[in-house]
Formats: C-alpha cells, structure tokens, sequence
C-alpha cells in the first residue's frame, strides 16, 4: 500500500490555477498528514459564491465540495480591498470588470477607478479567508484569516503571480508582489498567513 493510499484525503475547493500553485507549495511546507486534491481532479465546478464576505463565499466553497466528493475539504476566498473604494474589488476581485479571471481588465479597472487619487499613495490589502470542513454539514468550520497590506501603483510591475500582484507594491520590499520571489512571497503573502493561522488550528483536529 503507497503512502498516498494511508493519507487522509482531502478536497481542494478551487480550480484557480495560480491558487492551486500557491497553495501546493504551501501544504509542502506545512507537511501535513493529508493528501490534497484540487476539485478539478474530481469533476467538480466552482460553487456559486452568492455570500456578502469572504468568510461566506470560502464556507460555501467548502460545504460545495465536501458535499459532493464526500471528503472534508479546504476552501479559501480572497482578494483586494482598498479603502478608498469602499473595500472593493473585495470579493469580486475575480470579476470586476465583469469577466471572471480577467486579470488584464480587472487590473485596467482598478487603474481607472484609482485615477481621481494618483499620485497620492493609494493603500490595498489582500485578505484570505480559508475555512476547513470535516464534512459537508460541519456545524463548527475551522476559519483562519490573513491580510497583507501594500500600496496599489497605476501602472503594473512584474512577470510573476497573478491577478493584482503587478499592482500591488511592498513598500518595506520596494517591490510588487508580482516581482517577488514565489519562496519569499509564500512566507509574507495574505495566502500564507492565513494557512499558518489555519495550521496552528488543525493541531487540534484529529486525522
């Protein structure tokens, strides 16, 4: 019997690629006694994310692919909040210029909304919301949030990431997020806040 056979096995609730990147080198990291699979691997499409927060969208997610793969599952919902603009894109970061993964609009939109404030610094951060499911009807999900703050540039910088890293600009770093090495941006990054958080909780989760 292999050791993949032995592992709990648990669902990845996301079918965003550069997500699934991240967090695959995450979960390496974090060496937990688990096997991850993304959803994709097992025929399932993205829940409707009909929640007003991100802790909402990341709990459907997560019941959505429990439910169907019959496994506990790990989701996370994320994105970007500015202040200025009243916290959005927030959690239609994905969509918002209208077309779901369209980093090049979304960020064009962004750039456009921002205008009014350049060239003053416009602050941003990241938040990650990820809630860990023993089952699809789990009455208490495991949630763990992290946030990273930066300042969101007009123009983008960067070959590296996805979405709004291009725009998003570590002033301590004097760098994008787009332009950080993936090792360092998996340790400071919204994303790997959040799991550190969620790891410290899954200590008392028996597998």
């Amino acid at each position: 019997m292999s050791v993949e056979e032995v592992m709990q096995k648990w669902v990845l609730a996301s079918n965003n690629q550069g997500k699934l990147t991240e967090f695959q080198n995450l979960f390496d990291k974090a060496n937990l006694p688990v096997c991850i699979i993304p959803q994709g691997q097992l025929g399932i499409d993205d829940a409707v994310e009909d929640g007003l927060s991100f802790v909402e969208n990341a709990i459907i997610k997560a019941r959505h692919a429990s439910k169907i793969s019959g496994l506990p599952a790990i989701a996370d919902d994320s994105g970007l909040c500015v202040p200025v603009l009243n916290n959005m894109p927030g959690i239609y970061s994905a969509r918002f210029a209208g077309k779901h993964g369209d980093d090049k609009a979304n960020n064009a939109k962004l750039i456009q909304e921002l205008e009014c404030f350049y060239p003053n610094s416009v602050k941003g951060e990241f938040v990650c919301v990820l809630v860990f499911v023993r089952h699809a009807n789990d009455p208490l999900p495991v949630i763990a949030q992290g946030c990273w703050q930066g300042e969101i540039l007009n123009q983008e910088m960067g070959e590296n990431g996805f979405g709004y890293d291009p725009l998003f600009f570590i002033p301590e770093l004097n760098k994008t997020s787009a332009q950080l090495d993936k090792n360092l941006k998996n340790t400071i990054s919204h994303r790997a806040k959040a799991m550190n958080e969620l790891l410290k909780k899954l200590q008392f989760i028996d597998f």
